[in-house]
């Protein structure tokens, strides 16, 4: 990654913040709360210009446009909301299962060549 493509990254980042807070208050909100848990729950391609952040602002807008409440939109569990739009991305949780996985498997077949 150069200099450049963190300034751009940057640009970018407040660019998608500046459409965050153009939105309603419950939405500002409610997009909030959903951010931090996506970074919890870590879906490896959140942030990317056409990530899934994007797509939240852009329904969000959409939503706001309509005069629709935020939990129109989203649902009253907004957790759930989230896992649904995740459920196919690869997370950094599956990363690391698959990662440690592959370090037991390598420990395992080094230790029974061992013993042979």
């Amino acid at each position: 990654m150069t200099i450049q493509d963190i300034i751009q990254g940057k640009k970018q980042w407040r660019a998608h913040m500046a459409r965050v807070k153009a939105l309603p208050q419950d939405y500002q909100i409610v997009y909030q709360e959903m951010q931090k848990y996506l970074f919890k729950v870590g879906p490896v391609d959140l942030t990317e210009e056409t990530g899934l952040l994007s797509g939240i602002v852009n329904f969000f807008e959409e939503g706001a446009a309509l005069g629709k409440d935020v939990l129109e939109v989203t649902g009253s569990d907004v957790a759930a909301f989230c896992d649904d739009l995740i459920k196919d991305s690869k997370t950094y949780a599956d990363m690391y299962q698959e990662a440690v996985s592959k370090k037991v498997q390598k420990s395992v077949k080094k230790a029974s060549n061992k013993a042979e």
